[in-house]
């Protein structure tokens, strides 16, 4: 139970603040221009900030002899994600396919896991560190094989590729490696904490602008579209997530991290890949909304399930 409600007020802490995101857009607090902006800032420097001061001061790589494996440990995860959304998808309307398979594919797995462990764990907990090494290559997969979706071809951007939290993620474990980190000056590492601080805050300000904006003039809501995706990404998806995690017995804090990327809703950057690749936007809204909005029960539900069911 105890599980179930702290994942509750995670959940229930983002949507709060996308809640204020969309609000502030409505009310004219903030114009449509500068979300973009805020995006902006938000990954290229407040995440990467937050991944450099999470690894400095919580990765110990004499005691994390294992941390070379949590990508191949996405790796798997992924595949399996991606055979899940090829079969699930067979059930949705051919127009908005393409659609249905990049939300289910690239989920939010960044932001909503940070909110989640910090207020399971604390907020330097060393599970933190294996989320990061755990979806080291995530970005560059997300923003080089989603447009595979609208057949435009594979994407290699040297710029997505080597992103600012990959960079920022490698030269941490770098300093740590060499101890250099004690030479860091602790206004340094501080100022750095506190600018990654920002981030899920910005994230879910984005997320809410965003919404404001594409939900103004929309199309009426596909109801049976929009209950095929929740019950495909919020059940189906972690439920064959646990039933692996329970086959392969991996170490706990994969396990976890696994069950949580599993559960959570669509990356928040899908929409605007999605109309870029010339997809619908509007309905990826729908799905991403959708989702967001059950995760707030079927998230901390699987989440104490799986606490229940997985012991070392």
């Amino acid at each position: 139970m105890q599980v179930f409600t702290t994942t509750f007020t995670a959940v229930a802490m983002l949507l709060t603040i996308g809640i204020l995101g969309y609000w502030l857009l409505s009310r004219r607090v903030l114009a449509g221009p500068v979300i973009g902006s805020l995006s902006a800032l938000a990954i290229n420097i407040a995440l990467p900030c937050m991944t450099f001061s999470g690894i400095i001061a919580n990765f110990r790589p004499e005691v994390n002899t294992g941390w070379w494996s949590l990508p191949l440990w996405w790796l798997g995860m992924t595949a399996l994600f991606a055979a899940l959304t090829f079969i699930c998808s067979a059930m949705s309307v051919k127009q908005t396919r393409r659609e249905f398979r990049v939300a289910l594919l690239f989920q939010n797995g960044i932001f909503f896991p940070i909110a989640i462990i910090s207020e399971i764990f604390g907020a330097a907990s060393p599970m933190l560190v294996d989320l990061f090494l755990f979806m080291l290559f995530f970005p560059a997969f997300f923003f080089s094989f989603s447009p595979l979706f609208f057949s435009h071809g594979l994407k290699i951007d040297p710029l997505k590729v080597f992103n600012p939290v990959l960079i920022s993620t490698l030269v941490a474990v770098l300093i740590r490696y060499a101890g250099f980190d004690s030479f860091l000056p602790k206004f340094l590492t501080e100022g750095v904490r506190m600018v990654g601080a920002m981030t899920v805050p910005l994230l879910m300000l984005v997320l809410g602008g965003n919404i404001y904006i594409d939900m103004k003039g929309s199309a009426r809501p596909a109801y049976l579209e929009n209950l095929k995706f929740v019950l495909t990404k919020n059940i189906v998806f972690p439920v064959a997530a646990l039933g692996a995690i329970m086959a392969l017995r991996p170490p706990e804090s994969v396990a976890f991290i696994i069950m949580i990327q599993a559960s959570v809703p669509p990356i928040t950057a899908a929409p605007i890949i999605v109309e870029r690749e010339g997809g619908d936007r509007n309905i990826v809204n729908q799905f991403m909304v959708s989702s967001f909005l059950f995760s707030l029960v079927s998230l901390p539900a699987m989440l104490a399930f799986f606490s229940a069911l997985y012991s070392r």
